[in-house]
């Protein structure tokens, strides 16, 4: 098996050289890292990882984790997964700091900035689809730290690994669900987080492709978004229904379902709508006992706060990228008799 010092010794550098460039450790020319990069796989090169795990332990590893409000219960869900994995790494002298902030661009990239001052190794996150993000994970990986999405994705970035939902696949069951479940005209209301965070789009994008062959008899009346907020939700969805009377149908592409279904409730509007909504929580739960809701879809949320970690600690201590790009969580449909 080859080994750094051959490796080295090949490409004419020191081992130090090699040892930043196979494990991405700081700057090295883009010319000498290629040609170590090529040495190493024509050589076969697999690190000793029982020696490298050694070495994390010796290094006291730091990941940062950005996730949005605790007050959506999904992500309550998510942070336990979290938890879990943080508890397992600690065993490895790996600790996990958190952020948790709103839906807001400026406080996310406040939080990397905090984690970066906590000189975290790595970050898992779920991003917004915002250019100044975008830069900042590109920005990350030249410094080395590798960043991994989750829950949503980023277009365009240089992170290593996205873990969550597959969403066009989720809206579009969703559409396939509505479309089971009501034969006359459907008129639907849609009621998102925000238009720049990528899975809520990636969900609507889905319902809508799924409808498009229904399109004679199935009906998308208007879109409001309510930034996962339970108040706004409350409110944005009580003024849709009472602006468009002739709505039988909602699909919550997002956070914000127990304000949205409070306010179907406070209309007197259960028995007369058909809902959809995502993830299981106590509050869907109820909602779907009650006969607010008809459907949840949910994704896995404690494997969405473990898995990042565990690919971020692999990929630390290996210096392997993750085996797959994108780690899709399972599309599981829930409804009252398997809740």
């Amino acid at each position: 098996m080859a080994t750094i010092k051959e490796i080295a010794a090949l490409a004419g550098v020191s081992r130090g050289t090699v040892d930043r460039v196979l494990n991405n450790r700081g700057s090295v020319n883009p010319a000498t890292a290629e040609k170590i990069n090529e040495i190493a796989k024509a050589l076969d090169y697999k690190p000793n990882k029982a020696g490298l795990v050694l070495a994390a332990q010796k290094k006291k590893l730091k990941l940062g984790v950005i996730l949005f409000s605790a007050d959506n219960p999904f992500f309550a869900d998510v942070l336990k997964g979290v938890n879990e994995k943080a508890q397992d790494l600690a065993g490895y002298n790996c600790t996990v700091l958190v952020k948790q902030i709103p839906i807001n661009v400026d406080a996310q990239l406040r939080a990397i900035d905090e984690l970066m001052c906590e000189e975290v190794c790595g970050i898992a996150l779920a991003p917004h689809n915002d250019d100044r993000i975008r830069i900042r994970i590109n920005e990350l990986y030249q410094q080395g730290i590798p960043v991994i999405t989750l829950n949503t994705d980023i277009e365009n970035s240089r992170r290593i690994a996205y873990v969550g939902s597959h969403y066009t696949k989720s809206g579009a069951t969703a559409a396939g669900l509505l479309k089971l479940m009501m034969h006359d005209e459907v008129h639907i209301g849609i009621i998102t987080g925000a238009s720049d965070i990528l899975c809520h789009t990636e969900r609507i994008a889905g319902f809508t492709e799924t409808l498009k062959p229904y399109r004679d008899r199935m009906h998308i009346v208007s879109i409001v978004e309510t930034h996962d907020d339970e108040i706004e939700s409350y409110e944005q969805t009580a003024l849709l229904l009472k602006a468009h009377p002739e709505i039988n149908a909602l699909f919550f592409a997002a956070g914000g379902v127990y304000g949205g279904c409070r306010a179907i409730s406070s209309l007197g509007l259960s028995t007369k709508l058909c809902a959809i909504a995502f993830d299981k929580a106590d509050t869907t739960e109820q909602f779907l006992r009650e006969g607010i809701l008809s459907a949840v879809i949910c994704q896995q949320p404690r494997t969405q706060g473990k898995k990042p970690l565990e690919l971020l600690f692999a990929y630390l201590t290996s210096g392997e990228l993750p085996e797959k790009e994108y780690n899709y969580t399972a599309v599981d449909i829930r409804i009252l008799e398997n809740i």
